[in-house]
């Protein structure tokens, strides 16, 4: 499954830095967007964040740590989910995109609590996206089950 991640999310070495910034802006944007939802941003969602970029998406930690960093200190600032979502549809495949949205679930389920806030986000999302409710519940699904499994291991 990490090797399928890495393979979707990381470009060709002709691509340049400024396209893998990108990139890494917009997941991190995501994400801290989708953590925020409900007027909180958690420490277990950060850190969830920063997990999932480095270990799944084999991002520079360095790079993360500056980018989530900026990502948080612009999280009050607008900007539509239009912004993320017209990038993600020009760059990602349907593939791509089911893990995003899986990896969203795995960020708002990282405190330990769903609002409806967040829920609505991601239906939002989905709906951008153009992925289905099905679809978009078996994400969830599958982000539920990595964190059960991910706290019965601890």
């Amino acid at each position: 499954m990490l090797e399928t991640i890495f393979k979707i999310f990381k470009n060709s070495d002709d691509q340049n830095t400024e396209n893998k910034s990108d990139d890494l802006t917009i997941l991190c944007g995501l994400m801290i967007e989708a953590a925020n939802t409900d007027g909180k941003l958690a420490k277990e969602e950060i850190e969830k964040i920063s997990q999932i970029l480095i270990n799944n998406f084999k991002e520079n930690p360095e790079d993360v740590n500056k980018t989530l960093k900026i990502a948080i200190e612009n999280k009050d600032e607008p900007k539509s989910l239009h912004y993320y979502t017209s990038k993600i549809n020009k760059n990602f495949e349907k593939e791509k995109k089911l893990i995003i949205i899986e990896t969203l679930w795995e960020v708002i389920l990282s405190d330990g609590e769903i609002h409806d806030f967040e829920s609505n986000l991601i239906r939002r999302l989905a709906g951008l996206l153009y992925i289905s409710d099905v679809s978009c519940g078996n994400a969830k699904r599958k982000a539920l089950e990595k964190i059960n499994i991910t706290k019965s291991t601890e």
